[in-house]
């Protein structure tokens, strides 16, 4: 067996059902590689990139805003809090998010009455996922 399949789904709709022979994501722990015949595994995502690996040897990229992931013997599946396709992926609003979140940490650190650090932190994270996942596609074009 040289291929499984993939669910990735989000609290809006599926955006991946197929089948394919890798994929890597960003795991609370570290970025985890998963092969047809991984251990059975369930683990937290954070924000990060989803990378397939399709049957047709070419690659396929999600942005993930963190969630859960679940590897049976055959099938794998990723339960996305937020989910976007890579070319849904907009480097301007990522931008106008890191710089919000940057605002909301400094009024945090001054002891606003409405600041939320982690909230504000986890958005920073959010966006920081998605300009790199960004950068990187740029990188891979050239």
């Amino acid at each position: 067996m040289d291929t499984f399949t993939l669910d990735i789904v989000s609290a809006e709709k599926e955006l991946f059902s197929g089948v394919v022979k890798s994929i890597s994501v960003s795991g609370s722990m570290g970025d985890l590689g998963i092969e047809p015949g991984h251990a059975p595994l369930l683990s937290p995502l954070k924000p990060g990139q989803i990378k397939i690996l399709h049957t047709s040897g070419a690659n396929g990229y999600f942005y993930i805003s963190g969630g859960l992931l679940e590897v049976q013997a055959t099938k794998v599946t990723i339960l996305a809090d937020t989910c976007l396709r890579k070319e849904d992926l907009d480097e301007a609003a990522a931008n106008a998010a890191k710089e919000a979140a940057q605002e909301k940490l400094a009024l945090a650190a001054s002891g606003g009455e409405d600041a939320n650090y982690s909230a504000a932190l986890a958005e920073l994270a959010q966006a920081a996922a998605q300009l790199r996942i960004i950068k990187e596609l740029k990188n891979q074009k050239l």
